[in-house]
């Protein structure tokens, strides 16, 4: 299947969808308007990239979907193995070679209000064919971001662990507010004032040779972060969890976003200092590349 053009809607597609067990056709996978998602944002998801129509690290994205559920306070009505079992026919039935994969757990329509204990957890799987999250000289020159107003919420204040979509919300208003100011996307800080992440991806910088990233308190702790770090220790870099502070984005020589969508992707710019797409960046993008590939 070719890369559909990111223009055409996405109700609007050639396909096939996975739903509560049965692949449907991709313009028939509906929901109904009092879903209690779509209302109350109780829903669950995952991103999983798949690379030569094998996909990275399912099962672990499987697992971490069932776990949101269960955080989501969310009877999933599948196991991991049945998850990752409709992901791997989804691709199969798109004809998905390289592409992304999406999985989402909601609360149905059968309640209406805020109570939702008489819904049913419903799940599905869609897979695209998908290029690079971030267009264009991205992987050459890096993403602009610019410092949102918006901050990741403490874990007494929301489902942080969780992937659920409520979490989102702000992400939107803080890639809006960059792109309409020129910026490729948004770096949010937490709730303490602290560097946290990306709207969409976890972050990373580079001081003197050593890996630094966010604690991953507040934010979810990402697979493509935990399988950076863990490259990263391979190839004989020191890495460090612990607090980062804005101030600090200006000690860093490198910095960069990871993600399943975003993948490792370079930062060039955060407000108005600029970073080189360095070395360690660049022995990490490909030592990733040959990871998910392998």
């Amino acid at each position: 299947m070719a890369t559909v053009p990111a223009n055409i809607p996405y109700d609007d597609r050639d396909g096939f969808i996975w739903m509560d067990g049965k692949t449907v056709p991709w313009r028939e996978a509906k929901v109904h308007f009092l879903t209690h998602a779509l209302h109350y944002g109780s829903g669950v998801f995952e991103g999983i990239r798949a690379y030569n129509g094998k996909p990275f690290k399912l099962r672990e994205h499987c697992e971490r979907l069932i776990e949101g559920c269960k955080i989501m306070d969310m009877a999933c009505p599948y196991a991991a193995d049945d998850i990752a079992a409709a992901c791997l026919e989804t691709l199969r039935v798109n004809n998905v070679v390289n592409g992304y994969i999406r999985p989402l757990a909601w609360r149905g329509a059968e309640q209406m209000g805020v109570a939702a204990q008489q819904t049913k957890t419903h799940v599905g799987v869609a897979a695209w064919e998908w290029g690079n999250y971030f267009a264009g000289d991205a992987q050459d020159k890096g993403i602009a971001l610019q410092t949102s107003r918006w901050r990741r919420p403490p874990p007494d204040a929301a489902p942080v662990h969780a992937k659920a979509c409520g979490l989102y919300m702000i992400c939107t208003l803080s890639k809006h507010a960059a792109e309409k100011a020129g910026f490729t996307d948004a770096l949010m800080l937490d709730y303490r004032g602290r560097v946290a992440e990306l709207t969409g991806a976890n972050f990373f910088m580079v001081v003197n040779g050593e890996l630094h990233t966010p604690e991953a308190d507040c934010f979810l702790n990402g697979i493509t972060r935990r399988t950076v770090m863990e490259l990263a220790r391979e190839n004989g870099l020191k890495v460090v969890e612990r607090a980062i502070l804005p101030e600090e984005l200006k000690t860093a020589q490198e910095c960069f976003a990871t993600g399943t969508a975003a993948e490792i992707t370079p930062i060039g710019r955060i407000d108005g200092i600029s970073y080189a797409v360095g070395p360690v960046t660049r022995l990490l993008r490909d030592a990733y590349g040959k990871r998910v590939r392998a």
